[in-house]
């Protein structure tokens, strides 16, 4: 797709808070066309970008910056400027940034974690949740290798859409849905969100809110309510706060429908 116009229309529908995680800008997988597309038409007083949101291990192997990634990245400072409250919590693909604690740029403020305290008064601990993965930390070729693995799957999930799309067929990954059928996936997945929600107790919230695994799910974990924000490279979610303190995840994964809300999407280790 081409990149589209960002000029400032009002959107239809607006949030208190807006959740996003795992755009992997730089990669060729990222779907920033669409997330450029879902944010003409959601705003928000306060946005999170919850890690990954630059691909800085895919810049790094082969440069890849199409002018829909640049659109984007004027878009949220667009939105800055005009008042939004941005907070940056970096992940593993961006940890660049991890040198930058405290800083601020552009209107968007650079912090490792932060607590967000929700219409209802309820505490969620926003971290992008990498250091929790075995995989990244102890394992870091295998990450990589992984990541590979990955690409190559996103690439036949768009040649299989290709398809889809020319005979009427709604989205479908099929990544997404083999690690739905994977056992090691399904049970990597739960370890995932259990250490997430010990990490949310540990700082007295009353739930967190993440991002790394590209699996988008709010679910109760042991009286923790764990919500994920899932990605841009596949599902196309993002996790919104209401004014009630209510949240929700919407799928975007093709602009010419409207948002659908979702119990969840599947997902990626990454």
């Amino acid at each position: 797709m081409g990149s589209y116009d960002v000029s400032d229309e009002s959107p239809e529908r607006r949030f208190r808070t807006l959740f996003i995680s795992d755009v992997h800008l730089g990669a060729r997988g990222s779907q920033a066309d669409l997330l450029l597309d879902f944010l003409r038409y959601h705003d928000a007083d306060t946005i999170y970008l919850v890690g990954d949101i630059v691909d800085g291990w895919a810049l790094k192997s082969s440069w890849h910056w199409p002018q829909s990634h640049n659109d984007l990245v004027q878009k949220l400072l667009r939105k800055a400027r005009k008042g939004a409250k941005i907070i940056y919590v970096p992940g593993n693909h961006d940890e660049f940034l991890r040198n930058y604690y405290g800083t601020h740029f552009g209107g968007i403020d650079v912090v490792e974690n932060t607590v967000h305290t929700g219409a209802d008064g309820k505490r969620y601990l926003v971290i992008h949740g990498d250091i929790f993965d075995l995989v990244v930390q102890n394992a870091r070729w295998l990450a990589h290798l992984g990541d590979k693995a990955y690409d190559f799957a996103i690439q036949m999930n768009r040649f299989v859409n290709f398809f889809r799309r020319l005979f009427g067929v709604p989205y479908w990954s099929l990544s997404q849905w083999a690690k739905q059928k994977v056992k090691n996936a399904v049970n990597y997945i739960g370890a995932f969100e259990q250490a997430l929600s010990a990490e949310a107790r540990r700082h007295d919230a009353d739930g967190v809110i993440c991002g790394h695994i590209h699996y988008a799910v709010i679910r109760d974990e042991n009286g923790i309510r764990y919500m994920n924000c899932g990605d841009w490279v596949e599902s196309c979610t993002a996790l919104v706060e209401h004014d009630d303190g209510r949240f929700e995840i919407i799928t975007w994964a093709d602009h010419l429908q409207k948002p659908v809300q979702v119990p969840q999407v599947a997902a990626r280790a990454a």
